[in-house]
């Protein structure tokens, strides 16, 4: 896969800011005016590397560019400090807000909350912990930038550029085989289960760890969904993320994740036979177990589900580079 060049980080940096109807006149006009500027310097004998890279120092830092072209004034806090105090509080919200949902939806299903209860109280945590952090974040920077130094102590230089978001094709066939490896060993132990064990009855014929009455309708749609997921993962390496593959990709994790809490929860899901002869509930810790399985359902399939949707609207933004 090539590695995007300075320019071409540049151009994706500047645009993503840019309204999506301007993209395409300002990302032409920004690469003649890089190009025009580069050549000039190559011809008085700087070579092509110095001379791009002195032609983006020049031009400074992106976002501003992109906001000076656009006419939109980097000004709710001061435009010495507000493209320090965005990227900053993007990055402080990006790891908190996270951690402080994930840890309430933890304490409230080990203390066997309701589930929608947890879900309630978690996202209304994180809610709180992100209006915290913008507001005495905003008004430290607030602060430093009326009475602080008259200039951010360090300059932008090239080397402050982000990468693009890889594209679609053989750059995400890493992602394609390890989904498919996992999808097809999740299918395949869901039917194994049911003629191995780790136990047997009377008899010597294996107890199995799912309840077989599942095989009546839920276990068919697990690996119905399992099987989704696969055509899922080759979607996603064809097409890359989308608005609506990132729609399915919510409908496929609350397809499984929802049904999967309610037979854990009701006791469905696994077998009376393999409980016993594992001897369940194992004390205290049966409880713990149960809220633990629950909580990491939880967690994943949101993690999942809100990924895929960032991964879209990161697509959206850069599509216009293909």
């Amino acid at each position: 896969m090539t590695t995007p060049s300075l320019t071409d980080r540049y151009v994706w940096a500047a645009s993503r800011s840019v309204p999506e109807k301007q993209r395409t006149d300002f990302a032409r006009e920004l690469r003649e005016r890089i190009g025009d500027a580069t050549d000039a310097l190559r011809e008085s004998g700087s070579s092509p590397t110095d001379a791009e890279r002195a032609t983006l120092t020049e031009l400074g830092d992106p976002a501003a560019l992109a906001a000076s072209w656009t006419d939109r004034p980097l000004q709710l806090i001061g435009p010495r400090y507000f493209l320090i105090w965005w990227r900053t509080l993007k990055l402080v919200l990006g790891i908190v807000v996270p951690i402080v949902t994930a840890a309430v939806l933890f304490a409230k299903t080990l203390a066997e909350a309701p589930i929608w209860e947890a879900i309630g109280d978690a996202l209304s945590s994180g809610f709180s912990a992100a209006t915290g952090i913008a507001f005495w974040m905003t008004l430290a920077f607030a602060l430093v930038d009326r009475y602080g130094e008259k200039e951010p102590t360090e300059a932008w230089t090239p080397d402050d550029l982000p990468s693009p978001p890889e594209g679609t094709g053989a750059g995400r066939l890493g992602d394609l085989v390890a989904s498919v490896i996992f999808l097809a060993l999740f299918a395949g132990a869901i039917i194994w289960q049911q003629f191995a064990s780790f136990y047997t009855d009377a008899a010597g014929n294996p107890i199995p760890f799912l309840n077989p009455d599942l095989w009546s309708f839920w276990i068919p749609w697990f690996l119905g969904i399992a099987a989704l997921e696969i055509a899922f993962a080759v979607a996603i390496y064809l097409r890359g993320w989308t608005w609506p593959l990132a729609v399915v990709n919510v409908a496929l994790n609350a397809a499984f994740a929802i049904p999967a809490i309610w037979l854990l929860r009701s006791g469905q899901l696994v077998s009376d036979a393999y409980l016993e002869a594992s001897g369940w509930p194992w004390g205290d810790a049966g409880t713990v177990i149960l809220t633990i399985v629950t909580a990491a359902i939880v967690v994943a399939s949101a993690w999942d589900a809100i990924e895929g949707v960032v991964k879209a609207a990161r697509s959206s933004r850069v599509g216009w580079m293909a």
